[in-house]
């Protein structure tokens, strides 16, 4: 028996309103088109029914056919719909969408279904409020303003005009070999850092470098150590590579290591900021990182190595870096442009050992693309011009002097019982307080008067029995001129005796 053809669907079926003629409306095919697609996703036009001839449609909607005739096309270019010798059909939608009347059924059983995230999102926790960049006191901004601007104008110009438009193109995944070697002579210099530029691949920023580390040396349910309370993004890497993280208290001399540590949960990364330890501001002592380092070795582990803020030490002379103490050490450095320069330019590197470049180089030309090449290409000029080092000059002075600045206020006028780690280096100050200051309300009262601190309970993970809670506020002084502390502190001041716990 042959079926009999269905009926094409009558145009009030298949639209709720008329077309819209206004002046500032989608133009009439693009209005046809999504009403017929909204129609055969939500039900209303049944896989197999026929539409009404484009001659008919296009009479009843006061249409040109030619409209009708293009908007049927492109249905049928994307699936919806099929022509054949009788018209134009419905197709059968391999997952269709609930009907209207599925939809409102009250006994459909409920909502849908809704795919799950992957389990170890629920592990990464929300970092402190995300201040705008120009509320003042907040960490981890440099001085934007005191940026040679002009200079940076005439690398990218120069960049632009050399690069060409070959440099629109994918370039090497592992970074511009121009910015690699001008790295790689940098932190020999600066930084004690035993390197050649092969070793050198560019990230963007150092976050995206933790994450490769991750990716690159660890399997799920290894065991890593961050330092706690420490930077935040590290753990993030960590559980985005579903390593089982292990938090490693921090004191005066930096990362606290013992021999019962590496027995009972030893680590594949151990991740560690030696030269300015983010927030606290300690330099791990030279025992402590070559015992960290014969460790590593005895035990298979990884070392990463941010050299977070190490650039503007602001007494004596720089603390070298862990990577350059001996030989072939097990140690990646990481390293960023992003408060030497200016945080939106997205430029950070990674330090390969010379023992790892030829094992990783596939897998990361295969995970990279080598983008932002002007960008690279300006920095290598900016620093082989000479710029980038009489720019480090200058913030060095001028953090010294905030810091100090800061400092003063501090003493003056923080009307509370408190401690301050940090300030030989960097950009931030920590004020720690005692356990009856609830650190996370005095920041949140004092981001609504556009004043951001961080609190420092926010860099720490769940506390061990063995360790203090942590409570006090991280202060940066790098976006925030110097006469404005003491007004700042005063009111910091206020706003945490109001948030003593118990304070009636």
């Amino acid at each position: 028996m042959v079926p009999r053809p269905a009926k094409p669907s009558a145009p009030s079926a298949l639209l709720d309103a008329a077309l819209s003629r206004a002046p500032d409306a989608a133009p009439m095919q693009r209005q046809l088109h999504d009403r017929l697609k909204g129609a055969i996703l939500d039900g209303s036009l049944a896989p197999g029914s026929r539409l009404p001839g484009s001659r008919a449609l296009a009479e009843a909607l006061g249409v040109s056919r030619n409209t009708v005739t293009a908007t049927y096309e492109h249905l049928a270019a994307e699936g919806y719909v099929r022509p054949d010798r009788q018209g134009t059909r419905v197709t059968e939608l391999s997952s269709p969408a609930p009907s209207k009347r599925e939809r409102t059924n009250e006994h459909t059983g409920g909502q849908p279904a809704t795919p799950a995230t992957a389990q170890r999102l629920a592990r990464i926790l929300p970092s402190a409020s995300r201040a705008d960049m120009g509320a003042a006191l907040r960490p981890g901004v440099p001085a934007l303003s005191h940026f040679p601007l002009a200079a940076w104008r005439r690398s990218l110009d120069r960049a632009i005009r050399e690069g060409g438009s070959a440099a629109l193109g994918y370039g090497d995944p592992l970074g511009e070999p121009a910015l690699r070697a001008a790295i790689a002579r940098h932190l020999s210099v600066a930084r004690g850092v035993r390197c050649e530029p092969r070793q050198v691949v560019i990230a963007e920023g150092a976050q995206e470098a933790i994450s490769l580390c991750v990716r690159l040396l660890s399997n799920p349910g290894d065991t890593g150590w961050v330092e706690d309370p420490g930077y935040r993004g590290a753990k993030a890497a960590m559980h985005a590579g579903d390593m089982r993280i292990v938090p490693m208290r921090v004191d005066a001399e930096g990362l606290c290591v013992d021999g019962r540590d590496w027995r009972e949960h030893p680590p594949r990364l151990v991740y560690t900021t030696p030269s300015h330890q983010y927030p606290m501001g300690s330099v791990l002592s030279i025992a402590r990182r070559l015992e960290l380092i014969a460790q590593a070795r005895r035990h298979g582990a990884w070392i990463v190595e941010d050299d977070y803020d190490s650039e503007f030490r602001h007494t004596g002379e720089p603390i070298v870096a862990m990577q350059g103490l001996v030989d072939d050490a097990p140690v990646l450095y990481i390293g960023s442009f992003s408060k030497t320069m200016f945080p939106s330019l997205r430029l950070g590197f990674l330090v390969l050992p010379e023992r790892l470049v030829n094992a990783v180089r596939t897998p990361l030309e295969e995970m990279l693309r080598g983008g932002h090449r002007y960008e690279q290409l300006a920095m290598a000029d900016f620093m082989e011009s000479g710029q980038f080092s009489r720019h480090l000059g200058r913030m060095r002075r001028l953090y010294r002097d905030r810091q100090q600045a800061l400092r003063l206020a501090l003493g003056r006028h923080f009307e509370v019982p408190h401690g301050i780690d940090g300030g030989h280096c960097g950009m931030h100050l920590t004020v720690r307080l005692p356990e009856r200051f609830d650190d996370r309300k005095i920041a949140a009262e004092a981001l609504r008067r556009r004043i951001a601190p961080t609190p420092l309970s926010g860099f720490a993970m769940q506390p061990l029995p063995s360790m203090p809670p942590y409570s006090g506020l991280v202060l940066g002084y790098g976006n925030t001129p110097a006469e404005l502390f003491e007004p700042l502190v005063k009111r910091l001041s206020q706003l945490a005796r109001a948030a003593e716990r118990g304070n009636a």
